[in-house]
């Protein structure tokens, strides 16, 4: 099904608007599903993204180190780990290089966490499986050349 049916919208001002249109609206389509997931866990997309990314690091990170690699730039950083702080699944800790900072460590009820949650991946997988492996290259290239492109103010 196209944008055009899926929005009900059939006039769009040029092909990249209604590529804007397309990719804002696949975006959400797709953090929707891929939230349901999350929301078994009582955790947001923000949360898991975090998770992941002190997962995936032999280092603690501060909060600083985690939004640069966040998923989603704008994030207040700082409040999303307190509310993991909450939840117990992950805790601070001084950091040793730098007494201004705060190291983020993953404890092992966030790795259990994860891991859980990495259970759903073959579901996540299968919800891009329409695609082949080829177009999702192709796919992979245009977002990065578009994420790539200068601001034009």
């Amino acid at each position: 099904m196209g944008i055009e049916q899926d929005i009900q919208q059939s006039n769009f001002r040029n092909e990249y608007q209604k590529m804007g249109i397309n990719l804002m609206y696949t975006a959400n389509w797709l953090n929707e599903r891929i939230g349901r997931f999350l929301l078994q866990e009582d955790i947001t997309q923000q949360q898991y993204n975090i998770l992941r990314i002190l997962r995936g690091s032999d280092v603690p990170l501060s909060t600083l180190q985690i939004r640069e690699r966040m998923l989603d730039k704008m994030s207040d950083t700082s409040r999303i780990v307190d509310r993991l702080i909450v939840k117990e699944l992950v805790q601070k800790s001084a950091c040793k290089a730098d007494k201004r900072l705060v190291d983020i460590i993953l404890t092992d009820k966030g790795l259990q966490l994860v891991e859980r949650l990495d259970q759903f991946n073959d579901q996540i997988d299968a919800i891009l499986k329409g695609v082949s492996e080829t177009e999702a290259k192709t796919i992979n290239q245009i977002l990065d050349k578009l994420r790539s492109l200068p601001d034009h103010k």
